[in-house]
């Protein structure tokens, strides 16, 4: 009965710790379109709620969705565009309110004249 109980726990513990969509503290699902005609490399977004790598993206492509515990209609990007390294930093998010969970996307565009990065929020 006891290794019962223990298994049972161990299971519960498992399911409980794992991500989207059984944990819905981080169902806010994320994924980055590159609308620019460069090729993204090393694609990087910080939500605050969460960072994660998204790796080489194409131009004209669209990534999967990635999972965070929050975030907002804006995050810091970073990227690289044929070796220059491109960063698109928030100064706050005073006054901004956090996203609902739900699938969203980040549509993303380079300016490699000025070296701006463009963040367009997109609710799926």
């Amino acid at each position: 009965m006891k290794k019962h109980i223990l298994l049972l726990s161990c299971v519960f513990l498992l399911i409980n710790s794992c991500i989207d969509p059984l944990n819905p503290k981080r169902n806010v699902l994320i994924r980055v379109n590159n609308v620019s005609p460069y090729d993204f490399e090393d694609l990087l977004v910080n939500t605050s709620g969460g960072e994660n790598e998204y790796g080489n993206l194409g131009s004209d492509l669209i990534s999967v969705y990635k999972s965070y515990d929050f975030a907002y209609q804006y995050a810091y990007v970073s990227l690289t565009i044929d070796g220059k390294e491109f960063v698109l930093q928030p100064i706050d998010y005073v006054g901004e309110t956090k996203i609902p969970n739900g699938k969203y996307t980040y549509e993303i565009n380079v300016d490699t004249a000025t070296e701006e990065i463009d963040l367009n929020f997109i609710e799926d």
